[in-house]
């Protein structure tokens, strides 16, 4: 019953495609709901309070109220038909109709799909009501086992704004369909204004956003070396005015590959795993139920997802494995930039 690899399921994803939308707007609705709660009484800490450490991150209480949301929907689709199902907290189920509802089942050899979902990604914006997280899907038909990114044929990335937005907005790919950018108003009618999102054909290499990614003070020294080192690179070799390149620190994997596949960043690099490895240090890193949807749609815009050296992405989809990536916002940029990031990458290998 294994899938064939070299074919995602993309018949699955079609019909998948709505339901998926409809649970990204549930947990949309449940997360804002709990924040403007919290605003009412005065009391964004409870929102923010950490109640435990899930499967592959920190629990947030903001987290719970929506993993509650995604174990009501599994109930509900797992009475007509056999799911597998990973979010961070709990890490995979696999479940299916059972007497007088649902029951557990072994693993993934069931002939349903295999679905990876991460219902906030960007908690840490989120929570203090900073700026949008995002809800990411990645979706593979069925399969004997575990799926990998390159079994993912559904990627769907939808905004969760902050308190004080009016509108969301939502990405969706089906593999080899391109992807569809959706604006929706957060009140009011239900009417959505949606586009195909088509990369540019731009390789500047300045005036736009080129973050590399190091929220954290860990890690912060050594990428901003190898971002210096890339930027020394392209001032003396490119031409780049500097201080055009700007840089943006969103807590959120899946975020930073939206607005790439909307054309706001031109690049983002994500090496936080590479250089802790380097290092010999632990870190807090990019999972691939963070990104995988979010990578599939960016691809589909026409954008170039890869490893940080420029090698093509593939990872198993799970809580543990350890992603880098750097997404660029076409193949045109990808060419003009990625010797030179191979380059800042050797340069400070030590």
């Amino acid at each position: 019953m294994g899938q064939d690899r070299s074919q995602p399921d993309v018949a699955s994803a079609r019909a998948w495609l709505a339901p998926l939308r409809d649970l990204s707007n549930r947990i949309r609705d449940a997360a804002r709901g709990e924040m403007r709660g919290a605003l009412e009484v005065g009391d964004l800490a409870r929102v923010a309070q950490p109640v435990g450490r899930g499967a592959g991150d920190v629990t947030f209480r903001l987290d719970e109220v929506t993993e509650e949301i995604v174990t009501a929907w599994l109930a509900e689709v797992a009475r007509r038909g056999p799911i597998s199902l990973l979010t961070e907290d709990v890490g995979w189920r696999h479940v299916g109709p059972g007497r007088g509802g649902v029951r557990e089942l072994d693993g993934f050899d069931h002939g349903g799909p295999r679905l990876a979902l991460d219902p906030i990604d960007g908690t840490r914006n989120l929570m203090t009501d900073l700026r949008s997280a995002w809800t990411v899907v990645s979706f593979a038909g069925p399969g004997s086992s575990e799926p990998r990114l390159t079994d993912i044929s559904l990627g769907i990335v939808s905004e969760i704004p902050d308190t004080r937005a009016a509108r969301f907005r939502s990405l969706s790919a089906i593999l080899g369909e391109g992807c569809e950018l959706a604006v929706g108003e957060l009140e009011g009618p239900p009417a959505m204004l949606t586009t195909r999102l088509r990369a540019d054909e731009d390789d500047r290499v300045d005036h736009g956003y080129f973050p590399f990614f190091a929220y954290a003070p860990d890690l912060r020294s050594a990428i901003t070396e190898l971002e210096a080192r890339f930027f020394e690179r392209l001032a003396r070799l490119e031409g780049a005015e500097l201080n055009s390149c700007w840089d943006d620190q969103y807590i959120s994997s899946g975020g930073q590959l939206a607005l790439t596949a909307m054309g706001t960043y031109r690049a983002v690099i994500e090496t936080r795993a590479l250089m802790a490895r380097r290092r010999g240090i632990s870190t807090q890193v990019a999972k691939p139920y963070d990104m995988a949807g979010a990578a599939l749609c960016a691809s589909e815009a026409g954008c170039v997802v890869t490893t940080p050296e420029g090698e093509p992405l593939d990872f198993p989809i799970d809580t543990e494995t350890p992603v880098d990536f750097v997404g660029y916002c076409n193949a045109a940029t990808a060419a003009r930039l990625q010797s030179h990031l191979n380059a800042a990458l050797r340069e400070t290998a030590g």
